[in-house]
């Protein structure tokens, strides 16, 4: 295992962070995760950066289990201060118990996410302006590959194909598929409007005019593999049933069903989970909005885990996140919510742009 998480590290540093001699490179993780810690430290030292290490004990549940209103709204100093002065900040996800959060009341949940709204939107800022460079990552943990429904080494094998290490030279293979991603923007940075037509679904949102799309590469999110916009805020119109189960801060919501008018969330239902999904849904005001349009294009990802950082990019899916929008794609919407479901679109779908049959099946007709 130690050859694969030096392969890693290294890929994560000198790839996705793309650290330089002399930048301040956060390397945050649970203890958990510490052998992936120790190697990104390295790899780090070795590309002449200045590693500085937030490492802390898997706490959550206990501080949203105490903790006052005042105490799970609070945001640490050094949090404050890593967003302001680091160059690079590079997160590893990976949860022991994914399930921690189960039985934490919706509602402090929702403080905690309104609380940390201003964290996220200063990154998304001074990653807009080039002054910040992040990436976030997973490791294999016993809770991660329950989830998963795997074995432990099993598990391991799943992110490290999904990751590309293990096919030849990696940040090689990342620009191979940087390209492949490209030509899918260049696709549809020509369109004006997608309706996506599935089983339970009829959608149509507009993605033109000043709204870009993103090819996601292995920059900011690792493993990596889609494609994203922030719709026009007030376009969608229709309905979406997502096919996987949406799952959000440790919570799973079954078979969410969504009905749009105006931009809007008009109608949301879920087999399980409803009240957590209104809850979400009553953040702010536009936590209802549609943030992000995304399509999975990544083949080495193909089963879902119940991890957003790999589900998200299943090739032959789609994906929205209701909330808040990138900065970097045009998006205007704002909101302490961020929320992707997956809708698989591998079988009985179609995609139209501007009237058009561009996708059939999870591909792209014509690339």
């Amino acid at each position: 295992m130690s050859d694969r998480l030096r392969r890693f590290a290294d890929v994560l540093v000198g790839y996705s962070g793309g650290v330089q001699p002399g930048d301040l490179t956060v390397v945050q993780g649970t203890v958990n995760v510490e052998p992936l810690l120790n190697e990104l430290v390295a790899a780090v030292l070795r590309a002449g950066g200045q590693p500085s290490v937030r490492c802390e004990p898997e706490l959550d549940g206990l501080l949203l289990g105490e903790g006052s209103d005042e105490q799970i709204e609070w945001l640490t100093p050094g949090e404050l201060q890593d967003i302001e002065q680091a160059d690079v900040w590079i997160v590893v996800e990976a949860p022991t118990n994914t399930k921690a959060l189960t039985s934490v009341d919706p509602e402090r949940e929702a403080r905690v996410q309104r609380a940390r709204q201003r964290i996220r939107e200063r990154y998304l800022e001074r990653a807009l302006a080039g002054e910040l460079r992040w990436v976030l990552t997973g490791y294999p943990t016993n809770g991660a590959a329950q989830d998963a429904e795997m074995s432990l080494a099993e598990y391991e094998n799943f992110l490290y194909d999904a990751a590309l290490l293990d096919d030849g030279d990696p940040v090689e293979r990342w620009g191979r598929f940087a390209g492949e991603l490209q030509r899918v923007v260049e696709l549809l940075a020509t369109k004006e409007e997608l309706r996506f037509v599935a089983e339970g679904t009829d959608l149509t949102i507009a993605v033109g005019g000043d709204r870009r799309w993103v090819g996601a590469d292995g920059h900011e999110n690792f493993p990596d593999g889609e494609v994203f916009t922030a719709p026009l805020d007030d376009s969608a119109e229709g309905e979406i049933s997502f096919t996987f189960p949406a799952v959000f801060s440790g919570r799973q919501v079954d078979d969410v069903r969504l009905r749009f008018r105006e931009g809007e969330v008009v109608e949301a239902t879920a087999s399980r989970g409803e009240q957590f999904l209104q809850e979400m849904l009553g953040l702010d005001d536009g936590a209802r909005r549609v943030g992000e349009l995304a399509f999975g294009l990544n083949d080495a990802v193909r089963v879902f885990t119940r991890n957003i950082l790999f589900d998200e990019k299943i090739g032959g899916t789609m994906h929205l996140a209701l909330g808040s929008a990138y900065p970097e794609c045009g998006g205007v919407n704002r909101s302490a919510l961020h929320w992707d479901m997956i809708c698989d679109l591998r079988s009985s779908s179609e995609v139209y742009a501007d009237g058009e049959l561009v996708y059939r099946n999870g591909r792209f007709l014509s690339l």
